[in-house]
């Protein structure tokens, strides 16, 4: 993995938290509202930790692949049209 590990960790991290804060919300019978937007700040975190290895896939290995003219620069670009159709879901 080409990105910075340390903030990949720390935002894994922090979506784990915010996640183990929305089970104990539901378990606590918190108010739906609260627990939405709970939810949607865990998925903001996760879509940054998303951003960032995916940016650097593409800075590294995808452009790595492309300007060495290798074999498996069609099989990256492959890759990042699942990952595409997937986003785009």
């Amino acid at each position: 993995m080409q990105a910075d590990p340390k903030k990949i960790i720390r935002l894994l991290k922090t979506a784990r938290g915010q996640v183990d804060g929305v089970l104990k919300m539901v378990e606590e019978d918190r108010y739906c509202v609260d627990i939405v937007n709970q939810i949607l700040a865990a998925e903001a975190v996760l879509r940054r930790a998303h951003c960032e290895v995916l940016r650097a896939h593409l800075s590294h290995c995808v452009a790595g692949a492309f300007g060495a003219g290798s074999k498996d620069a069609r099989q990256k670009a492959a890759e990042m049209i699942d990952i595409i159709d997937k986003i785009s879901k």
